[in-house]
């Protein structure tokens, strides 16, 4: 399987209860010397309204918000198929929010 690429969104199993759920791939791919893990940032049809939350409008989703609060890192084997990907002024509000959770700075620009 080709390494996930920052932005796009996958359909991933979790494991829990045998439950798939849509993911925004956040960090950077892996080179064939790196565990093969992605970092990625769930999406939801049950917000909170938490400053943790971002509302992205593509057609591939359903309306919901990407949830900063519940990051996982996982191997590329549970990703089942990529669905689409964010452009990079979708990915921004994502990246800003992902950094407030984490304590990071950002800036105007994206995170």
């Amino acid at each position: 399987m080709r390494s996930p690429q920052r932005g796009e969104v996958w359909l991933v199993d979790v494991g829990m209860a045998a439950k798939v759920r849509l993911a925004l791939a956040i960090s950077v791919p892996a080179d064939d010397i790196d565990r093969a893990l992605v970092t990625v940032v769930p999406h939801t049809t049950s917000p909170r309204n938490s400053r943790f939350e971002v509302v992205v409008s593509v057609q591939f989703l359903r309306a919901g918000v990407f949830d900063a609060q519940n990051l996982v890192t996982i191997p590329h084997a549970k990703l089942v198929r990529v669905l689409g990907r964010l452009s990079a002024v979708q990915l921004s509000p994502v990246e800003r929010v992902v950094c407030l959770w984490l304590g990071l700075p950002t800036t105007s620009s994206g995170a």
